[in-house]
Order: structure tokens, then sequence, then C-alpha cells
């Protein structure tokens, strides 16, 4: 006789539940769950990210960002500089050096050696220079090199602007716009809060002045520069825009009013003789060409060779007034060789290509960390602008001669090397940057 289950009740059904069964009562007796409206869906959400920023900031390591942009746009204007110079010097290449590609070998070699210097730089923490030691040191530094090129420099075209150490010879001047930018940057983010006082804002502009007496004597122009410089950045630092709109009005109106008056003097008193000093020279010529043709030689050729260009120039190579006509054309006036051979739609991209580069400066101060890397662009960014501005004012007459290279194009050793390690800091700067903040 079989065994069950259950004795008690053999003859009939088993009263054990199955499986089956079990399961039934269970979900009879579990709560049933109702629903979620939405707005508890998103307070549900909420909670969760609020747990998720809760965690340690050292589990989410933020990014930090590169200015691509920046590198990239540099490099490709350089580029184009390189292929200026080799097409404008050939012809002066070959009688001076007997090397047709020598101004474009060492462009090559000194712009390629500042590239490598710029990222190089751009992997540092900016703010490894922010203390006094470094600021201070490099702007006694370069006071004490200007000082140095007075007393025993190399003369260039009757103005002592070079200075040869270890065998390299560089421009003092150039190295100087670098030492203000750090110094000045370094003293505003100690007294940013009070650079409208007198007593700081005085120190700053002495700070300022010493390089620029420095360096008036040997190149009327970099001082400009240098002035304008402190100028900038004191404007970023203060904000006080009545007085910078007040000044920069006047220095408008006086540039704008000086050649006719000053064109008007010399026909009116009929001068004809040539001033003794090389700078009077120039500033005749610009007012008066076509009484001082000798002075205004250089800046009329390269007139001729814009307005030849016409729309959309005679092509790469094909410059005429290359061959002798401008003299040192891979130099100052490299710009009325890119309005020959590339016409006003090439000058035009020439110029665009700067305003980005500029553009992506001011981006960078925008964003920077802290007060120091704001300034040290906005340093940067006052120094290229005034150099393209002023190059391209003097290529069209609109101010006299000053010499003022064309930044990452016309040819030059120190000048190419300062403004390369200028977009290393501001990359550096960049670098500091954390996505996200």
């Amino acid at each position: 006789m079989p065994a069950y289950r259950n004795d008690s009740n053999r003859g009939g059904r088993s009263q054990v539940p199955n499986r089956l069964q079990g399961q039934q009562r269970q979900a009879q007796t579990r709560p049933v769950q109702r629903p979620m409206y939405r707005n508890e869906i998103l307070a549900q959400q909420q909670m969760q990210q609020s747990r998720s920023q809760a965690q340690p900031a050292a589990a989410r390591k933020p990014r930090r960002y590169y200015d691509y942009s920046l590198l990239f746009g540099v490099i490709f204007i350089f580029a184009l500089g390189l292929l200026v110079i080799y097409s404008s010097s050939q012809y002066t290449a070959m009688l001076e050096k007997g090397d047709a590609q020598f101004y474009f070998k060492k462009q090559l070699m000194i712009g390629s050696a500042g590239l490598v210097i710029a990222i190089v730089m751009s992997l540092f923490d900016y703010r490894l220079v922010k203390n006094a030691v470094v600021a201070y040191g490099a702007y006694l530094g370069a006071c004490g090199l200007l000082l140095i090129t007075l007393i025993s420099g190399l003369a260039s075209h009757g103005k002592t602007r070079w200075l040869v150490i270890a065998g390299i010879s560089f421009q003092p001047a150039e190295v100087a716009k670098v030492g203000l930018i750090v110094l000045l940057a370094y003293y505003v983010s100690l007294h940013g809060p009070n650079m409208h006082k007198r007593k700081y804002l005085i120190r700053a502009i002495g700070y300022s002045i010493i390089p620029t007496i420095l360096i008036l004597k040997q190149n009327i122009s970099s001082a400009f520069i240098v002035a304008m410089i402190a100028a900038v950045m004191l404007f970023v630092a203060i904000r006080n825009y009545a007085a910078f709109l007040a000044l920069g009005t006047a220095a408008l109106a006086a540039l704008f009013s000086a050649k006719p008056l000053l064109h008007k003097y010399i026909v009116d008193n009929g001068m004809t003789t040539r001033p003794e000093k090389y700078w009077m020279r120039r500033i005749v010529g610009w007012a008066a060409p076509e009484i001082f043709e000798a002075d205004a030689y250089q800046t009329m050729q390269g007139m001729y060779a814009i307005g030849s260009g016409g729309m959309t120039g005679h092509g790469l190579g094909e410059s005429i007034q290359k061959f002798g006509k401008i003299p040192e054309v891979q130099n100052d006036m490299i710009f009325t060789i890119i309005c020959e051979e590339f016409g006003f739609i090439g000058a035009a991209t020439i110029i665009l290509l700067f305003f980005y580069i500029i553009y992506r400066i001011y981006k960078i101060a925008y964003n920077a960390p802290d007060v120091f890397g704001t300034m040290l662009c906005a340093g940067v960014m006052a120094h290229l602008g005034l150099q393209v501005a002023l190059n391209i004012a003097v290529v069209t007459m609109v101010i006299p001669n000053t010499g003022v290279t064309l930044p990452f194009i016309s040819y030059g050793g120190s000048a190419v090397l300062v403004t390369m390690a200028e977009i290393g800091i501001v990359l550096s700067v960049a670098h500091q940057i954390r996505q996200g903040n």
C-alpha cells in the first residue's frame, strides 16, 4: 500500500499545495506597485545625479583644454610666410648671399625652432613664472640688455638696434616686450582691485616708461609698441573706458591731421633740403613724397606693387617690384609682395587669419584660470595686433616708415622667436583651462 503524504486523508484529494499554488498565494499576498507619475520619476533622477556628484573629485578628473585652433592657425600663417619669403627674396638672396634660397632656409630653421619652443612651453604651467624673482628678473634683464645696446650695440640703417652675444645677433627690444608683459601681468595679479588707485597706477606706468625710453633712441616704432602694450594691459586691468577712449580719439585725430598739416608747412615754406636726422627724413618723405622722393622711395615702390596687384594679383612668383625695386622686400615690406602676387583677395585672407589668431587669444584670455593668465594673454594680443596694424599702415603710407615687421611672415630671427614664444605662453594658459569649469 503506497504511503500518502497526508495519512489523515488517504481516500480523498491531497491537501498539500503544489508549487504553482504556492506561487499564486505569494503573488496574492505581495503588495501591488502603482505606476509612478512624471514628477516622481524626475525627482528620482535628480536624486541619482546628486549622489553621483557627491563622489570624490579624484574619481572624476577634469579634462584639460588645448587650443589646437590657435596652434594650427599660427602654423598655417607661418607656412604662407615661408612661401612669400621664398618668392620675394630669391633675387636679393642670389645677389647678396649667392644662394637664392638663403633667406627661405634661415627662416624655415628659425621658425621651426620657434614652433618647437612654443609647443614645449605650452606643456608647462604658466604659473611657474608667477613670482617676483622671475617677473622682475625678466624685466631687469631686458632693461640691462637695452642699456648695453645703447653703449656697444651694432648700428644698422642709422640706428643701434642689435646686440651680439656668443656670436648670435638679436634685437633686445623684442626681448623687452616679453619682459614688460610678464612684469605687468604679475603686478596686476597682485594689485588688481587697487589698480585704479593713483599709487599703483603710477608705479605701473613707471615700469612701462623705463624700457620705452631705452628703446626710443634705438627704434621709435618699437618704443611706441612697448608703450601701447602697457596701455592695453592697463586698460584691461583698470577698465576706465572714458579716459582711454578720450586718449585714443585724441591720438587718431593727431595722426590723421599731422600729414596734411606737415605737407602744408613744407610747401608753404618751400622746404626742399633733406633733414640731417634719419628719422626726420622718413617723416618728410611720408608727408611730401613728391618733394622728397629719395626718402619716400621704398614706400612709393611698395604702393606701386599694391596697386598693380589688383583683385587677384599676378600669381605666385610673378612680382616685378621684388627685382631690386623695393629694398629689403623680405622684411618690413613683404606685405606689398603679397598684394602684388595674390591681389586684394590674398591680402584680405592674410588679414583675416591674423584676426582669427587674435580672436583665439582673446577667448583664452577671457576663460583664463586667473588674472595673471588673462593679463599675459592681453599683452600678447596687444603686441601681435599692434605689429600687424602698424606694418600694414606703413606699407599703405598711413604712417611714416618705421621698420615694423609683419608677425610670422616677415624675415627675422629674434622677432620670429619672440612671437613664437609668446604663442607658447598663450597655449600654456589655454592648457590650464579645465573643461566643464
